[in-house]
């Protein structure tokens, strides 16, 4: 299992700043993030640095314009400490991550931290994760996978595998296909809300004009789950967020059941502590996280977030103030504003 390959598909702005790919039947060399057409892994290059890509022979993306001088500035002992962490069969220690590359311990969990937008414990976690949906998506059985992947234990890895899958690793395995999720539709100020939600949280959150667009965006999310119409069993949730809507209630906060990257889980996290009403940039909130130059990832962190309302993007603005980048709107992005500080 190549992370890299995994991380260059999903464009995955957590590697950036640790390695640039560079494919060799085109002879360019990109950043993790490019949004150029994925590769043939079997034609894909990793380096460490643009100085290296370029020394083989490669040369910039005129797209995601790698040289920009991001990647040169990361130490040797960066790419070495990745690359240990991706072949150890289990998680080394900090300390003997430490050891390994030749730096201290405080120096080691602040710069990888900063450079590559994780921990390194979180790090190996999540190559441990891609590495039992790797297995399982391979038909590995689920003792096999847990093995291989370096969890050590199937209690260790069923455990992990709320956070990092979402449901079990056997059904993970199926394809999701036994996952059943309960959905509602009701009306609210803002227009018609679906909320879906499995036995754990909240999955599923839109806003809309029609109702039928709403279920066919929810089939599209969730295409190997069974979907059943249960206003009943979502009426709690749907009307904390009718409530909300018409600035008679809280903002709610309820369990969640999502799937994410370690960036879009670091960014949503950080948009559940902005004050309702209130509001930052995406450049404010990319310095918050430790990277001034992720704003782009953390925009693109706001776009793909599933739950609306619940993880409140719509706090997120441009630098100049003006309302952008609202799934549901910029009408709406301004009216829930408005509704936030009315009721505050």
């Amino acid at each position: 299992m190549n992370s890299y390959y995994d991380a260059l598909s999903q464009r995955d702005p957590a590697f950036e700043g640790v390695f640039v790919y560079a494919v060799t039947t085109t002879g360019v060399y990109c950043r993790p993030t490019c949004k150029s057409r994925r590769p043939l892994e079997r034609n894909v290059r990793f380096f460490a640095d643009t100085a290296r890509a370029r020394a083989a022979g490669f040369r910039a993306c005129k797209r995601c314009r790698p040289d920009d001088g991001a990647y040169d500035a990361q130490p040797e002992w960066l790419a070495q400490a990745c690359r240990f962490l991706e072949d150890a069969e289990e998680a080394p220690t900090l300390d003997e991550l430490s050891a390994q590359v030749g730096v201290s311990r405080a120096h080691l969990q602040r710069t990888f931290t900063k450079a590559v937008g994780v921990s390194p414990r979180r790090y190996a976690a999540t190559l441990r994760e891609q590495r039992l949906r790797t297995a399982l998506r391979g038909g590995a059985t689920v003792t096999a996978a847990t093995y291989e992947s370096g969890f050590g234990s199937s209690s260790r890895v069923y455990e992990s595998a709320a956070a990092t899958i979402g449901m079990t690793p056997a059904r993970y395995r199926r394809g999701a296909s036994g996952m059943t999720i309960a959905y509602g539709i009701v009306a609210s100020a803002l227009g018609p809300v679906l909320v879906a939600a499995t036995d754990r949280g909240i999955a599923h959150v839109a806003l809309g004009d029609d109702e039928g667009a709403l279920e066919r965006d929810l089939r599209a999310s969730f295409p190997q789950a069974t979907l059943e119409r249960a206003d009943d069993r979502v009426e709690s949730a749907t009307s904390a967020l009718v409530r909300y809507i018409s600035a008679g209630g809280p903002w709610p906060q309820l369990p969640l059941d999502v799937r994410a990257t370690a960036f879009q889980a670091r960014v949503w996290e950080a948009l559940t502590h902005i004050a309702p009403g209130a509001t930052t940039t995406y450049g404010e909130l990319a310095r918050a996280l430790g990277d001034p130059n992720a704003t782009r990832a953390v925009a693109r962190a706001c776009a793909t977030n599933p739950v609306a309302l619940l993880i409140p993007c719509h706090r997120v603005v441009a630098k100049n103030g003006d309302m952008r980048g609202y799934r549901w709107g910029l009408d709406r992005k301004s009216r829930l504003l408005d509704i936030e500080r009315n009721a505050s």
